[in-house]
């Protein structure tokens, strides 16, 4: 069996493997298993879903598995995969699941697994997993099948907490936000939450259907909201991705900022006041050369991990940092969330945008990025055009060409099957030769 899990669960195209039914179903009773070491004892485990149509056929497959090892499911519906790692903790559930392919188009999906301590599964836990699946397991007697229910409240009980970390007797009167929910998780709680929080709230991609997640709109299409922010005059935009653990923010000119440019504001006001656990932010190797040089001038540190904001989450529990995330959007505040949580982030924002009382654009702006190139190339899952000699020469090259002065990072995407090959460098010409001769090289040995 090919390997199953990617630097964020399973994931693929629904109906297709590993993305079936069948596949589904021997992955709950694998994972159900692997948490219900014996028949003793209640074990309840917490699902939630974003909105995609095989979103349904996946819970059911997912709970037929469970129940069928003893657990008892707990089904939340629709809610933030930053939800479920919460309710898992505070439900005391042995394991959370989260249904959902986070910015990829509807027609796919994938399946995130949260520990009891609310913190995704780490490698070691997963491929105990995946051997389980491999193997098979037997299910629990007839008297031991857990039961299943839905839990009508989760969304309330997310909004409570997220709202908690928003500074106490701090309200949004007077500012306008459009808020993009990408069709997706979202489109409840983001809303409600910063309504109840005093803003005048434009929302939009609130209106899923099970087929437009993530179209057109949300953290990885911003261009709509920006329109929005413009056209309606707005303070500031907030986009989410469809499961809303990634935020990306628009200034009142519609001005776009990413990742990068949030964590650079929030490291500095954390430093100031004390409270950046370590002296350091975690952020992972796509992270821009600026945000680095930004944090070494105030005496701070950045440190990188591989990309993938669970990776991100072990470097700040191994270290004790409270900070992190990834440039796409991903923002780990660990003393507010276990994992990246869009909506709390950007509530974050606009509590320094009222503390300060400055403009969204005043604090989006924090260094001057270095250029940076990224372009992708797909291959195909039986290919390895990495471990290819004119590849390896044409990276070397580029590498050399770029000297000390810039950075070339080339990766295999953990979630599709693409090459991602990434340059920065002060000199934009130079860096687009180095990326189209990497990116070349790659094309051909794809093509064979």
């Amino acid at each position: 069996m090919t390997k199953l899990f990617g630097t964020d669960g399973v994931r693929g195209t629904a109906n297709s493997h590993p993305m079936t039914a069948e596949m589904a179903l021997r992955i709950g009773a694998a994972v159900g298993r692997y948490f219900r070491q014996d028949d003793k004892g209640v074990h309840r485990v917490v699902i939630g879903k974003d909105t995609r149509l095989s979103g349904y056929m996946f819970e059911n497959a997912l709970t037929a598995g469970l129940t069928s090892t003893g657990m008892n499911v707990l089904l939340l519906g629709p809610v933030p995969t930053p939800a479920v790692g919460l309710l898992t903790r505070s439900m005391r559930a042995d394991l959370g699941v989260m249904i959902s392919a986070s910015h990829n188009p509807a027609h796919d999906n994938g399946i995130k697994f949260f520990g009891p301590d609310g913190f995704k599964l780490s490698d070691e836990m997963e491929a105990e997993i995946e051997a389980l699946v491999e193997s098979g397991v037997k299910p629990t007697d007839a008297h031991n099948i857990g039961r299943a229910k839905r839990i009508d409240d989760s969304r309330f009980r997310y909004i409570e907490r997220v709202k908690s970390s928003f500074p106490r007797q701090m309200r949004l009167d007077g500012l306008k936000v459009v808020i993009d929910c990408a069709n997706g998780a979202a489109h409840h709680v983001a809303p409600m939450a910063l309504w109840e929080l005093g803003a005048d709230v434009i929302p939009m991609g609130v209106a899923p259907n099970g087929h437009n997640i993530n179209q057109g709109c949300g953290s990885t299409h911003p261009q709509a909201a920006a329109e929005m922010v413009v056209a309606h005059g707005a303070d500031v935009g907030i986009c989410l991705d469809g499961d809303a653990d990634r935020v990306i923010l628009i200034d009142e000119a519609g001005n776009i900022g990413d990742g990068d440019q949030f964590m650079a504001l929030m490291a500095a006001r954390w430093a100031a006041e004390k409270r950046l656990n370590g002296g350091a932010l975690v952020a992972t190797v796509m992270s821009n050369l600026g945000l680095e040089r930004f944090l070494e001038d105030l005496g701070l540190r950045l440190e990188r991990t591989g990309v993938g904001d669970r990776y991100v989450v072990e470097r700040m529990r191994q270290g004790g940092y409270n900070l992190g995330g990834e440039q796409s959007g991903h923002i780990v505040m660990l003393d507010h969330a276990t994992t990246g949580d869009g909506l709390m982030a950007g509530l974050q924002f606009l509590a320094e945008m009222v503390r300060a009382d400055r403009p969204a654009s005043a604090l989006m702006h924090q260094f001057e990025p270095v250029p940076q190139l990224l372009q992708n190339v797909r291959f195909s899952a039986d290919q390895r055009p990495l471990e290819m000699e004119a590849v390896k020469k044409a990276i070397a090259g580029a590498e050399a060409q770029l000297g000390g002065g810039g950075r070339l990072l080339i990766r295999k995407s953990g979630t599709e099957p693409l090459v991602r090959v990434m340059a920065e460098h002060e000199d934009p010409a130079l860096m687009q030769e180095a990326v189209d001769d990497v990116v070349s090289a790659v094309e051909k040995a794809v093509a064979g």
